[in-house]
């Protein structure tokens, strides 16, 4: 049976801002370091009170996010979907971008997952859950709202991190490993930021690209070649993240894009705006991004 560690040496990190715009408290701390490679990052939970609508771009992602959503729901819109109220839900690998809007208050918890470790975690094929976001419950069945209820009644953001670490823990630990070529293939992307032909990567694996296109869709969720399209644009978003835009072309490049035109092309389509124009809206104090 899992049991998770004491980790005293994992402390919380507390992040807090207040202006015009609203108040919000951000509470982080890494997951149990035998989850390293299936939880990315921190576990995050948020509280947060605007006076008027606040909307954020949530930008294309090479990860899967589950947010367990503590308050009212968030309104979630993307370039074809209508905006719809959505609880708790999850955020696979797509090729496109959504916005989500809160009035009043937003409360809850957001766990990063590699698409590996989603995979394992919530026991379905990645490549159904191809809409912008997918209720919790549909990927979870009904138990999936009496967990976030026990994660909410826990006394403090430590208890629930802890919870999360042995549930994750637990489910994990009786999951079926991915197929090793997947993963293979998947760290490859990684490791090359997505500059690896899909051709390429199906050389080095011995098989068809069919055969890779099977095998990635049912673990990953898009085809080889979107994922790899995808990273490369995350590479780009990380680096405008500590950048005032003027750098484009030298990013573009950097970032394995043939020039800064394709560059503005995938940023249109993967995050619905100019790069420029995304590095004018970010929020302070790394609280995302803003539509006007």
């Amino acid at each position: 049976m899992y049991k998770p560690r004491k980790m005293t040496e994992r402390p919380v990190r507390v992040l807090r801002h207040e202006s015009e715009l609203g108040r919000w408290e951000l509470v982080s701390r890494p997951p149990d370091p035998r989850l390293a490679g299936l939880v990315r990052g921190c576990y995050v939970g948020f509280l947060e009170q605007s006076p008027r609508p606040l909307r954020r771009r949530e930008v294309a992602q090479d990860q899967v996010t589950l947010i367990l959503n503590f308050g009212p729901p968030l309104r979630v819109s993307g370039p074809t979907e209508p905006a719809a109220e959505r609880g708790s839900f999850v955020a696979a690998i797509t090729d496109t971008y959504a916005i989500t809007e809160y009035e009043g208050v937003s409360h809850g918890l957001q766990v990063d997952l590699s698409p590996l470790g989603a995979h394992m975690l919530l026991g379905v094929a990645m490549h159904e859950l191809s809409a912008l976001v997918v209720p919790l419950e549909e990927v979870l069945g009904p138990t999936a709202p009496l967990l976030v209820e026990r994660l909410a009644e826990e006394p403090g953001w430590a208890a629930r991190f802890d919870m999360l670490d042995a549930l994750i823990g637990a489910r994990v630990e009786e999951a079926r490993q991915p197929s090793p070529d997947v993963t293979w293939a998947w760290h490859r992307l990684v490791e090359t930021s997505g500059r690896l032909p899909i051709g390429a990567l199906a050389s080095e694996l011995g098989c068809s690209r069919r055969h890779l296109i099977a095998r990635f869709r049912e673990a990953i969720g898009p085809a080889p070649k979107t994922a790899a399209r995808i990273m490369r644009f995350r590479r780009a978003v990380d680096r405008l993240g500590r950048d005032d835009g003027s750098r484009l072309g030298e990013i573009a490049l950097d970032c394995g894009f043939y020039d800064q035109p394709h560059l503005n092309r995938d940023f249109r389509e993967l995050a619905g705006t100019s790069p420029r124009e995304f590095v004018a809206s970010r929020l302070p104090d790394g609280f995302g991004f803003s539509v006007d």
